[in-house]
């Protein structure tokens, strides 16, 4: 009977355990600095080895069962979030700690574009030696919020993020500011207290993808924009860069952003809506198919994610109007890059996510191990874009698919 006290003893202190630890699962990837590492599954892996071992010991040292069969009693003692997550407030400098340095490179949602940059930030690791948890939000900006949240509880040396919303997230990435050293990508949030951010001018890229519609219909025309989201300053960049070009207006490097829901009218070209579809792949194409019954003589669509060319070059073949609509991208999607090599799409604006994931990994891993003198003054470290037409195209696609491991 003693016996079948303990093991409930023991069972019920394992529940309660758990459930104290808030403990749960999600899909994290764990990128080994080498491939003959691997890395636990365990949801609680992240947390600190060491501080678990001891909770675990204090609490089994705490269950007591009587000679005669008494009930158990568990510890009063309670791990405590801050036992758990760590207290730091500052960027922590690792560089004199026997632990491996562990950075996290979150995104802005889950498509091909950051599919790429994975690949880089798992190169990164290999090279340096360091393990990085890549996180995809599914579902905009409350998911990627939970993500830091999680993030910061886990004591990582450094975070790099793609704002989704800068403006209304200024809490929570101060909040990742104040715990560990803190980056943004592709997306920037500069009122916040980030230390840099890596990518490219979204302002400049727009206005190259404006001069690339040009190109494609020089005779002017009308012309819709499709982006997931505006209110991400990438995007409201990148939409006014476009308008800005096409409307012959002076570059401006501090742009005032027009309305998505006016008529923007220039000598040429005439933008005639700018739609939205929240990243949903399905309804991104829907509004393409609705644009073009809506407006028979638009002569040319951009889109300024990397999903969206696909979506309009699905509609578009629909509609039976390539050629006729003159379609013209952002990123380096493999359906917009076939697309480009059979002339159904004019061209595109890459990025480089492969070097946003590089480069992220990279500067975490300085500034956890104490350097932050190679940070430029102004913040920006610049990966800058390039415009990729039909020339240029099979030369790009091999390179692209030999640093993601696609190549034979």
């Amino acid at each position: 009977m003693l016996f079948n006290r303990n093991l409930v003893s023991v069972s019920l202190l394992t529940s309660t355990l758990f459930f104290s630890l808030g403990c749960r699962i999600e899909r994290v990837e764990m990128v080994a600095p080498a491939e003959d590492q691997t890395t636990e599954s365990s949801a609680v892996s992240a947390v600190d080895e060491e501080t678990l071992r001891r909770i675990i010991r204090e609490e089994l040292a705490a269950v007591s069962v009587t000679a005669s069969g008494g009930p158990s009693k568990l510890s009063s003692k309670r791990a405590s979030q801050s036992e758990l997550a760590g207290t730091k407030k500052m960027p922590v400098d690792v560089s004199r700690s026997n632990k491996k340095t562990t950075v996290a490179y979150v995104t802005n949602g889950i498509a091909s574009f950051w599919t790429i940059a994975e690949a880089g930030c798992k190169a990164a690791a290999k090279d340096l030696g360091v393990e990085c948890l890549v996180r995809m939000p599914p579902d905009g900006a409350g998911d990627q919020k939970r993500m830091l949240e999680e993030l910061i509880n886990m004591d990582v040396g450094g975070i790099a993020v793609s704002p989704i919303n800068p403006a209304n997230q200024i809490d929570i990435l101060n909040d990742v500011g104040n715990a560990t050293n803190f980056i943004t990508h592709d997306s920037d949030a500069p009122e916040s207290n980030r230390l840099a951010y890596i990518g490219m001018n979204n302002y400049d890229a727009g206005r190259m993808c404006g001069k690339l519609v040009k190109e494609a219909m020089p005779e002017g025309g009308e012309v819709i924009i499709f982006v997931g989201r505006l209110g991400q300053l990438n995007a409201d960049l990148r939409r006014q860069g476009v308008i800005d070009e096409l409307l012959d207006r002076e570059h401006n490097a501090d742009p005032k952003f027009d309305p998505g829901d006016k008529v923007l009218k220039g000598d040429q070209y005439t933008v005639l809506d700018t739609r939205t579809d929240n990243f949903d792949f399905a309804a991104a194409k829907s509004q393409v198919e609705d644009a073009i019954a809506k407006y028979p003589n638009v002569g040319a669509m951009v889109g300024l994610f990397g999903y969206n060319p696909p979506g309009i070059l699905e509609a578009v073949k629909g509609a039976d109007k390539i050629g006729k609509i003159k379609v013209i991208g952002f990123d380096e999607d493999d359906r917009t890059l076939e697309a480009i090599a059979n002339e159904s799409c004019f061209g595109t604006i890459v990025q480089n996510p492969y070097m946003y994931g590089y480069k992220s990994v990279e500067v975490l891993n300085k500034l956890a191990n104490g350097d932050k003198d190679f940070l430029p003054d102004d913040g920006f470290i610049d990966i800058p874009a390039r415009a990729i037409k039909k020339a240029e195209v099979d030369e790009f696609w091999t390179e692209l698919k030999r640093l993601t491991g696609k190549s034979k």
